[in-house]
């Protein structure tokens, strides 16, 4: 039995093999030819380990990159990362992890088939790591055994169906009305960003459509212009840790060398993963179809954040360097005020404040997008910091989750445990039970939740 369940939690955990599976559902469903089901089920797989290996290779870059701020603008602190608190939480939630993992991926499905939130959450890894975060926090609160694992996969199946439908009124714009959701647990910031770029920009002044003096028009080529922003990123970076720490880190190769083809490095990453994602579309929304209209009519798969990076390239750039001000503003503010120094995380600022830069640009154009962005680095720097204490309890408070969701959700739960105990987990879960129920008794434009 436990091999079996640790065999169900590598499957669940790997993104690649999940949209395969999703894919091969769906192309059976739709009775397609045996090479076509064959053709479209490897091709989600190889996209997203294509995206998979230029994040990896990205976050590998942006390492030294972070080893250079530190060191050079002499930062010490909490960095936020989510793999790291998961490795070290496996030592002692393994177990309750997986069980949340699976019950939350059948919560969802269920949710998807009953009720008018009909999102299938795709992203595997993040599904593991609100997993973790879930067994952590209601373990510190005195959950244990059976309860723990029947509320944790409540609350990860049901926020998996809930977390798309939010925002997705702000995804259609994102995606001009095609039919995918965000999918990552980051999305409260992102919806924030757009509600944000509503009100301070304008859409139809979009970064897409920023006008470039022909001889600079090299910048339209996205991989060009990011080599040429993280170059100057890294050769900032490096010039203040010195040479001496910099050589440290090159194995002998010229200090200034080495982060120039950091910054070259950088920019392959991210081409990697732009090709990664039009495989996975080309793929995967057809092949869907067939679970949205066989097994599970209207669903719409929620995808990780990296796919809606294609929508709009030039806010990806604005968006991480914006999230990444607002992450050091946000830690000088901590700083000031005494709080727990949260220094800025490379990987979640990019990825993150990438996606709220797309997002803020959908609805107030470059303003949005720089604002939106913005604000969503604050929300890295503040939020972490007011988690580590419910984290703190089991042992692993010089590490914490980095998104908005795992926050929000982390210190939501901590918050009505302090003042109602279990009561206030039985409150929240009957809240929830009355929001996925009511739409189903409602008329609305669609048969999905904020899929107009």
């Amino acid at each position: 039995m436990k091999e079996i369940l640790l065999f169900l939690r590598d499957v669940l955990s790997q993104p690649a093999i999940l949209l395969g599976l999703v894919s091969f559902v769906g192309l059976i469903a739709l009775k397609k030819p045996g090479h076509k089901v064959l053709t479209g089920t490897l091709g989600p797989i190889l996209g997203y380990i294509m995206l998979g290996a230029g994040a990896d290779f990205i976050v590998s870059n942006l390492d030294p990159l972070g080893k250079m701020i530190e060191k050079g603008f002499k930062i010490t602190g909490v960095v936020p990362n989510n793999e790291a608190v998961v490795a070290t939480a496996q030592n002692l939630l393994g177990k309750e992890t997986m069980l949340i993992l699976v019950a939350g991926l059948f919560v969802n499905l269920i949710v998807a088939k009953f009720t008018k939130y009909k999102y299938i959450f795709l992203t595997g890894h993040h599904s593991f790591y609100m997993a973790c975060l879930l067994s952590a926090v209601l373990g510190a609160m005195g959950f244990s055994n059976v309860a723990l694992v029947i509320i944790g996969g409540f609350f990860l199946g049901t926020w998996s169906a809930i977390s798309p439908a939010i925002g997705q009124k702000y995804t259609l714009k994102v995606t001009d009305e095609e039919e995918i959701a965000m999918g990552h647990f980051g999305s409260l910031g992102y919806y924030i960003s757009a509600w944000i770029g509503g009100k301070v920009g304008n859409p139809e002044n979009t970064t897409e459509n920023m006008k470039i003096p022909e001889k600079w028009g090299f910048l339209r080529n996205t991989t060009i212009a990011t080599a040429i922003t993280m170059i100057v990123f890294y050769l900032i970076a490096g010039i203040a840790a010195g040479n001496e720490y910099v050589s440290t880190l090159s194995n002998g190769v010229s200090p200034y060398l080495y982060v120039i083809m950091l910054g070259l490095k950088f920019a392959v990453g991210v081409a990697i993963v732009y090709n990664g994602v039009r495989m996975i579309l080309a793929d995967l929304i057809p092949a869907f179809q067939g679970i949205a209209t066989k097994i599970i009519p209207n669903s719409i798969p929620a995808v990780d954040c990296a796919v809606f990076f294609t929508f709009a390239q030039t806010a990806v750039i604005i968006g991480f360097i914006f999230s990444f001000i607002g992450g050091i503003i946000g830690m000088i503010i901590l700083g000031i005020t005494g709080g727990v120094l949260i220094i800025p995380g490379l990987v979640p600022h990019f990825f993150c404040g990438a996606t709220a830069g797309i997002y803020g640009n959908s609805t107030g154009g470059k303003r949005g997008a720089m604002i939106g962005a913005f604000i969503n680095g604050l929300l890295l720097s503040f939020l972490p910091a007011a988690l580590l204490p419910v984290l703190g309890k089991l042992g692993f408070a010089n590490t914490t989750f980095g998104d908005v969701d795992f926050t929000v959700i982390g210190i939501v739960l901590g918050t009505i445990n302090n003042f109602m105990g279990h009561l206030g987990v039985y409150i929240i879960i009957a809240i929830i039970m009355i929001v996925l129920i009511i739409p189903n008794f409602v008329k609305t434009k669609s048969e999905t939740i904020n899929n107009i």
